[in-house]
């Protein structure tokens, strides 16, 4: 019986950690210019979303549909900027990414330091191409 729990975290193939920062960036350049297609096309077909506001989305469809009315919407006028904290490689092809979030300009100008958000990527790799099969946003609450 193992009492050690043990670390998994395999090494990732040439390119993999590179093609995981892009979807990062494209997610970046998509929010900040209200492009919902852009932001939605690493969506697996039967991806999972929980948004901010704790809104569970399932299917690419609903996925696409609430960020087009998000974008068009109320975050509209809404700038961030990403940072691509870490990536984990947890099983062959299945890796899990974190994103800080900051407010931001529309410039691309950070706001502040600290990230308001922090999201969770859960990815797979199929035919040469990373998909994002599960993301999880989480508001980082300001200290009391």
């Amino acid at each position: 019986m193992r009492t050690t729990p043990p670390t998994i975290d395999l090494a990732a193939e040439v390119g993999d950690v590179e093609a995981i920062r892009q979807i990062i960036a494209d997610a970046e350049t998509a929010y900040n210019t209200n492009d919902a297609e852009l932001l939605t096309a690493p969506f697996a077909g039967n991806a999972t979303v929980v948004n901010a506001m704790g809104m569970i989305l399932s299917g690419r469809e609903a996925i696409v549909e609430n960020t087009r009315a998000g974008l068009a919407g109320f975050l509209r006028d809404q700038y961030a900027s990403y940072d691509m904290l870490d990536v984990r490689f947890v099983s062959p092809g299945v890796a899990l990414a974190y994103k800080g979030a900051r407010e931001a300009r529309a410039d691309g100008t950070p706001l502040g330091e600290e990230h308001v958000m922090i999201v969770l990527y859960v990815l797979v790799k199929q035919d040469g191409h990373w998909w994002t099969v599960a993301r999880q946003n989480t508001l980082v609450l300001s200290p009391v």
